[in-house]
């Protein structure tokens, strides 16, 4: 069997008759390493981690506050048609951030299957909700991955702003000594015990060059490491947000 071949059924899964089909499929391979820094598939990886904290955000605080009102008012009759909203906000919820893994992480989930009532009416509706498992997964998908959206904002922005700006020094170094009188941008500047002021800038033509080796090391790391963070919310979206 081909590479692709396995990558098309990788994420392939078996449902109660025993027949095979696709929870999600990758519709675009991700770049060789030495050239992902300068595709856009990395970007769309970074773009989905930037702005995945404020959708997070939203969906962390909207799931806590509905859950605990509902589990608040759970004694009366208010706290289960609370509850049956959250499953229902949950699951509009997890069709924008499927959306947002196949437009950005290129991979298309499949979404589970709708709600059925049992019985007829504003009561069977709502305890159709209660009883929507896909709805309560997508919940637990807003809560867990909230710290994971933290985490994967500030490696992401601090990697990538790290090494292009370390990979670019070259580019900027004429601005120190012509607009700030540094011969080199300062890395260290201290007074020690004895009164002797000790500064160290990077000025010679080999410190520049090491400067830039750094950051063209960060600048071919990181597209790794973002689709390492990534890679993680391929899991959990294919896990609690798929049909």
């Amino acid at each position: 069997m081909s590479s692709h071949s396995m990558q098309r059924n990788e994420y392939d899964a078996y449902d109660g008759g025993g027949e095979r089909h696709p929870v999600a499929r990758r519709i675009e391979e991700p770049p060789y390493a030495w050239r992902a820094p300068f595709t856009s598939y990395f970007y769309r990886e970074v773009g989905y981690t930037l702005t995945g904290l404020p959708v997070a955000v939203v969906g962390f605080t909207v799931a806590v506050a509905l859950f605990s009102l509902g589990l608040g008012t759970f004694v009366t009759v208010l706290g289960l048609p609370v509850l049956a909203a959250l499953t229902t906000f949950a699951r509009g919820f997890g069709a924008l951030e499927r959306a947002r893994v196949r437009g950005m992480l290129a991979l298309d989930v499949s979404a589970p299957a709708p709600v059925r009532a049992v019985r007829p009416g504003a009561w069977g509706a709502i305890t159709a909700r209660l009883a929507d498992a896909a709805g309560w997964k997508a919940v637990l998908y807003q809560v867990v991955m909230f710290p994971w959206a933290i985490l994967s904002m500030v490696l992401s922005l601090v990697f990538l702003c790290v090494g292009w700006t370390l990979a670019l020094y070259p580019v900027y170094h004429w601005v120190f000594p012509r607009y700030v009188d540094w011969p080199g941008y300062r890395v260290v500047d201290f007074t020690g015990d004895d009164g002797v002021r000790h500064e160290y800038f990077i000025e010679s033509p080999l410190q520049i060059a090491g400067v830039c080796l750094l950051g063209m090391l960060f600048v071919f790391l990181t597209p790794q490491l973002v689709r390492g963070l990534t890679n993680v919310n391929r899991l959990a979206a294919r896990g609690l947000l798929g049909g």
